[in-house]
């Protein structure tokens, strides 16, 4: 078991603290936080509660994200190295002394610290040339994998170096819903879906910059 007890979190999520790993250097751990996983299932409609608790817990969600088919077909195929030209690499799920913990690579920046995230980037610069360049590549990466998304939203993408240009990671929000996951299995339904967030990542990224007079909400409606 890896004690966490001495650790505080590099960054924290609504629903997940993550951690460095105190033993690999390069790693992170993802660990829940119970009280907002009670909190959310207490928030569910009755029905919504026959399902558990795990369809809520996000590190369950990543897990079996991580085994979608898309992921699965390009392994098996010798192509692993695709799978995490934009993704982390996940090395599955760890015990600590909070709870089990998802592990996966850290991403750093050229300073040693975890990387920035694109929320704060696009604050920082706005969506200049290079990051254009790099959302750009991050969407054909989509295009070409087939590998399923929630919504891709700038505080879940990390800004990385990879041969001396910025890259773009996806941190968290690995996956589709259960049914979506399911229709995947069609091809035209799964270049639909993967368009589908493509756009919307755009369409949130205008919103990121803009004044924010209309709500996110409203301005996916335009």
């Amino acid at each position: 078991m890896i004690n966490l007890s001495d650790q505080k979190p590099f960054a924290s999520g609504s629903n997940r603290h993550c951690y460095r790993h105190p033993g690999i250097p390069g790693r992170c751990l993802k660990v829940i936080r119970p009280e907002n996983i009670e909190a959310r299932y207490q928030r569910q409609m009755p029905l919504k509660k026959l399902l558990g608790k795990s369809r809520i817990n996000d590190n369950t969600q990543e897990q079996r994200a991580h085994q979608q088919s898309a992921i699965v077909s390009l392994i098996k195929r010798g192509h692993e190295s695709c799978v995490w030209k934009h993704l982390p690499r996940f090395y599955g799920e760890t015990s600590t002394s909070l709870g089990s913990a998802n592990e996966s690579e850290l991403l750093l920046d050229d300073h040693g610290e975890p990387a920035q995230t694109l929320e704060s980037y696009l604050q920082q610069h706005g969506f200049d040339t290079p990051i254009k360049a790099a959302s750009e590549r991050f969407c054909e990466w989509l295009e070409n994998t087939g590998i399923l998304t929630r919504n891709l939203l700038p505080h879940n993408l990390v800004v990385t170096l990879r041969n001396d240009q910025p890259e773009l990671f996806l941190v968290d929000g690995l996956g589709a819903p259960g049914a979506q996951n399911k229709l995947a299995a069609i091809p035209a339904w799964r270049k639909r879906y993967i368009t589908r967030r493509i756009n919307r990542f755009y369409k949130r990224i205008a919103w990121e910059l803009s004044d924010r007079k209309r709500s996110w909400e409203d301005s996916q409606q335009l």
